[in-house]
């Protein structure tokens, strides 16, 4: 048996000591926010922070994490308490069909807490490997950058745009 912390919560695993910790969190813990894109690390879909450091959890045995503490974006903050990148995310409208998002929130999440800055060259390198296929990454970086400087956020607006109307009110 295998144990580790997810999300602050202990769990001893019961799958053999080579299943990916991406099949742990969604078969045997039934946390689906990991996603499972090309299960061969090239998309980023299934970053989660294990000990605070992005790690594709599709090529990463669960025996290798024993007594990590791992985060999935469920850790970072709650549908009522959302953490400043959770709600720079909502603000910028960084999200389109959420595929990539959380393994692109983690990224993000392991750049910032490690001091990464605004940059965005800096934010495009942290974030490079994680694919999504709907937004382009401007939205992104903008969130990424808007949460590495402390930016507070009206979540009852979007971020105004050229691109894109403000879905909260008058632009």
């Amino acid at each position: 048996m295998t144990g580790i912390t997810v999300n602050g919560v202990a769990h001893e695993i019961e799958s053999p000591p080579l299943t990916t910790l991406l099949d742990v969190l969604r078969e045997e813990l039934a946390i689906t926010s990991p996603k499972a894109g090309c299960e061969q690390g090239g998309c980023g879909a299934c970053t989660v922070l294990v000990d605070g450091v992005a790690r594709r959890s599709c090529l990463t045995p669960v025996a290798s994490v024993e007594g990590a503490e791992v985060t999935t974006v469920e850790g970072l903050g709650t549908p009522d308490d959302l953490s400043p990148l959770q709600q720079a995310f909502t603000h910028h409208y960084a999200a389109q069909c959420g595929f990539c998002t959380s393994g692109m929130m983690l990224a993000a999440a392991s750049y910032i807490d490690a001091g990464g800055s605004d940059d965005p060259e800096a934010i495009k390198e942290a974030i490079a490997g994680h694919v999504c296929r709907c937004t382009g990454y401007v939205k992104i970086i903008d969130a990424i950058a808007a949460a590495a400087r402390g930016d507070a956020f009206d979540l009852t607006v979007t971020a105004p745009s050229a691109d894109m109307v403000n879905l909260g009110g008058a632009a």
